[in-house]
């Protein structure tokens, strides 16, 4: 098994789904603010560009474009003059749940499909903190999405227009699908000589690593076992694997075990105890000075505050 499909089969990181159709027409502009959620779009016919910080990017018909840290983003029409863009909530307000339109001529020039997803962010935190602010970047690719997206952009269609039993987890599973396509192209694209650690994920030695770490959290890994299994010296694995990722092994791996434990907080589904020794803590007390450490505060205190709704 590879490391992207570890961390997507471990648990579920979606909490909770919203889509709207959109549709747009005139001198148009509308902004979303920034939120924890992951946005897609799927453009079904017409073109528009959509912004955020320094970075723009042009969709068009059959494109899917995923924003993956929720930033606040403008979106808006190729010719735009106007000096506002209104929030999409407001606009939102007075049209019907699943369908915002806003027609100002009689030509439409833009219709696409918005889907919102809440997830749990903790257990792929390293992994969306380094992607760029959309996916994908480059504004020809539409001229070469992977076939994958072809097929998601039928059925996502297919789904937003009729009403069945079962259409939001259906939803759901596209946005699963959609958001792991997205992350190996990205992934698979990656220059040699890029800084990113995302170049751990298809690194030979690490990547099986990095699958350990996360697959059994729990165990207590030493950086010498961590280089045996990548076939490496204790040295040559721990200076390749900072130089890669960023941090020494042990500090990844309490990382995330420590975000591991806060998701699992969050849901409730297990005590305090049970989620210790799920991420490899001996004692309790442990655990709860090295989680004070990072979130400053106890996992009890932390789990009070913090409640996600599983789908």
């Amino acid at each position: 098994m590879d490391v992207l499909s570890t961390l997507f089969q471990q648990r579920q990181h979606l909490s909770e789904t919203k889509y709207y159709g959109v549709k747009f027409s005139g001198d148009w502009a509308y902004s979303i603010k920034s939120s924890n959620a992951i946005y897609f779009y799927l453009v079904q016919a017409g073109s528009c560009c959509i912004s955020i910080g320094g970075a723009t990017r042009k969709m068009y018909a059959g494109d899917v474009v995923m924003i993956a840290n929720g930033d606040k983003h403008v979106c808006y029409a190729l010719d735009y003059h106007g000096d506002e863009a209104k929030p999409l909530d407001r606009i939102s307000l007075n049209c019907n749940q699943d369908i915002i339109t806003v027609s100002e001529e009689s030509t439409l020039n833009v219709q696409l499909i918005l889907v919102e997803c809440q997830y749990d962010k903790d257990p792929l935190l390293p992994l969306l903190s380094a992607l760029p602010a959309i996916l994908p970047e480059d504004n020809d690719s539409h001229k070469s999405q992977p076939k994958t997206f072809d097929v998601a952009v039928k059925f996502i269609t297919l789904e937003s227009e009729c009403e069945r039993l079962g259409k939001l987890a259906m939803i759901n599973l596209w946005v699963n699908i959609v958001m792991i396509e997205c992350l190996r192209t990205y992934i698979e694209s990656l220059p040699e000589t890029s800084d990113s650690w995302l170049i751990a994920m298809r690194e030979p030695y690490l990547s099986k690593v990095l699958i350990l770490m996360h697959d059994k959290p729990d165990y207590s890994w030493t950086t010498h076992e961590l280089a045996k299994e990548a076939g490496m010296s204790r040295s040559s694995f721990s200076q390749r694997f900072r130089e890669t990722v960023g941090t020494p092994p042990l500090t990844y791996l309490t990382d995330y075990r420590l975000r591991l434990a806060a998701s699992h907080l969050r849901l409730r589904q297990n005590n305090i105890g049970q989620i210790s020794e799920m991420v490899g803590y001996a004692s309790n007390s442990t655990f709860s000075q090295a989680f004070k450490r990072v979130y400053g505060m106890s996992p009890k205190a932390y789990q009070q505050q913090k409640v996600v709704t599983r789908i």
